[in-house]
């Protein structure tokens, strides 16, 4: 479990020159509470910029730095894991990024990145996403985890977990069938090897019986052919090699055509977003007499300018969007072409490798027939150690053919690896293992909050949200103060299983203007019983603008102000 304890910042954002230092175990129940540009969410990007080297919220690098001082900016946040205390510090102007193990400074490696995998793989065991789905729930930059891709969800829970492990297992494994898929090409390359050494240590042998001159003349004829066919087999590996980089020339575009593609298919979402919304505005104005929320009449005049200036307006777009899928067939065509170029390329490849191992072949053997011819016009070799070489070989033949075995062995039992190792495979039985208690503790929180549905996620992380009468609904069908209650009944669920898997679990919990958003008082209410049942060793910190009628509910309150155009704690 991850127990942080302090996190102090200066010159971070609004912050001056003297640090800011708040306890983060002290109380149970802290309220953050300050005017608009007090300083009061500057918490969420001190903690994910000490941790992680970025901002909660959608602020730029440069931009962390007080725009008075412009420099000297740093942000210190200790934490215990275990029995092991640590401190990481990290600042800008100048660039600092340190991590302390017991006092003492852990080795840096020679980029950030790898000092960065560390602190998330070693030590917190927390990614960035993991980390702002288990501790923060805020309401300005947050993405809730319904709003998430799938493969975003599922690396949150794996990181819940603590099955990333068997995805770096994967990567090894994978490193591991490259090495055994060459060591079986080497061991046939040697074995074919072997085998026309033993052939021709056999002829060798027989040859030396018979008359040497026989043999010389028979040798020298054979190391001409071989030139022959060297000559020939070299031609190829020219043409072939012409071939492709004549290939190579006619694709040079390929990045550039992927870019355009992912660049069109970008703002197909985004005219698709729009065609839609403009339909829903068109059938709202066509389908509604009167405003659904003041009951009024809409005027018919104003409902006609209205839906004559969006329906015009969704023409336009339906015509942009046509023009824009045929762009993206024009791409997509290029894109089919360019993948059958690099097809062609990859069979040129690897008959350019045959040619190359051809002439390897070739010039091995006919260096080892020029051998011979000379060792034949100085002496004749003695039969007993070209008997005795003979044995030799065979052995190693036999021996070639014994690793040909284990390698194939080896290869099974990586493949059966790499079938338990998928995302199809032991991670996702883990997972289904642990959806029913996921479904059951979502439900049992959004039942608390008085929203009473049948909420259930499946081993995709897909969800299926059923009302009392089993009309099903999606996490897009509700409103936002629903949505809220969602997503504060999935941050509780994650800490459960996080506590009882203690892979991901930590005392810290941070609401940014939840009780500010789209909870009524009665979500309020309820929330507020749910956070004080979450057990000791949690501190909840709640950042809002509702101090007066939250202030009585919590152990301590922080106010941040403006200070001589600096935010400080009052």
């Amino acid at each position: 479990m991850i127990h942080f304890q302090v996190i102090r910042f200066k010159n971070f954002l609004s912050t001056g020159n003297a640090f800011t230092e708040i306890h983060l175990d002290k109380h149970n129940t802290t309220l953050i509470v300050g005017e608009n540009g007090a300083g009061k969410s500057t918490i969420l990007d001190a903690l994910t910029f000490g941790l992680f080297g970025k901002p909660f919220r959608k602020v730029n690098k440069p931009q962390l730095v007080n725009s008075v001082n412009q420099k000297g900016t740093m942000v210190e946040i200790e934490f215990r894991v275990g029995k092991k205390q640590y401190m990481v510090k990290r600042g800008i102007k100048p660039a600092v990024f340190e991590i302390y193990e017991n006092s003492k400074l852990l080795n840096q490696p020679s980029t950030t990145k790898d000092y960065q995998s560390i602190l998330e793989r070693m030590i917190l065991k927390l990614n960035y996403k993991s980390f702002t789905q288990i501790v923060i729930l805020g309401v300005s930059s947050f993405i809730p985890f319904m709003q998430l891709p799938a493969a975003h969800r599922r690396d949150v829970i794996e990181d819940l977990l603590d099955i990333q492990i068997f995805t770096s297992m994967n990567v090894l494994l994978k490193e591991k069938v490259q090495e055994n898929k060459g060591q079986i090409n080497y061991n046939t390359v040697e074995r074919k090897l072997c085998d026309e050494k033993v052939a021709l240590q056999e002829d060798y042998i027989t040859l030396h019986k018979e008359n040497t001159k026989k043999r010389v003349d028979k040798y020298k004829k054979e190391i001409k052919s071989l030139d022959r066919k060297i000559i020939t087999h070299g031609k190829a590996v020219d043409k072939l090699g012409s071939n492709k980089s004549n290939m190579m020339d006619t694709i040079k575009d390929g990045t550039s055509v992927s870019k355009r593609l992912r660049k069109f298919q970008k703002f197909e979402h985004q005219i698709k977003t729009k065609i839609t919304n403009l339909q829903k505005t068109i059938e709202f104005y066509t389908d509604n007499e009167n405003c659904p929320t003041c009951k009024q009449q809409i005027d018919e005049k104003q409902k006609d300018k209205i839906v004559t200036r969006k329906t015009k307006t969704l023409a336009e777009n339906m015509d942009g969007f046509d023009q824009l899928q045929k762009e993206i067939d024009i791409v997509a065509d290029r894109l089919d072409q360019i993948a059958e170029v690099e097809k062609r390329i990859a069979e040129v490849d690897e008959k350019i490798t045959n040619e190359q191992n051809a002439i390897i072949t070739l010039t091995s053997y006919k260096n080892r027939l020029v051998d011979e011819t000379e060792s034949l016009c100085v002496n004749k070799k003695d039969l007993t150690k070209a008997t005795s070489k003979l044995k030799t070989l065979e052995k190693d033949k036999t021996e070639l053919k014994k690793q040909k075995t284990e390698l194939l062995e080896e290869m099974s039992l990586f493949n059966i690896a790499s079938m338990l190792l998928k995302d199809t495979g032991i991670k996702t039985k883990i997972i289904k293992q642990y959806i029913p208690l996921m479904n059951k503790l979502i439900n049992k929180y959004l039942a608390s909050m008085d929203f009473f549905v049948n909420f259930e996620l499946d081993e995709n992380f897909n969800e299926t949200i059923r009302s009392r009468h089993r009309d099903d609904f999606s996490y897009g069908n509700f409103s936002e103060g629903e949505k809220q209650r969602i997503d504060v009944a999935l941050l509780l669920c994650w800490r459960a299983v996080a506590k009882k898997k203690n892979s991901a679990s930590t005392n810290l919990l941070i609401l940014d203007e939840i009780f500010d958003a789209s909870l009524d008082e009665n979500g309020t209410d309820e929330l507020m019983k749910i956070l004080q049942t979450i057990g000791e060793g949690t501190n909840i910190f709640i950042i809002s603008h509702k101090k007066d009628t939250l202030v009585d509910k919590f152990n301590n309150v922080i106010h941040f102000e403006t200070y001589k155009n600096f935010s400080r704690i009052q």
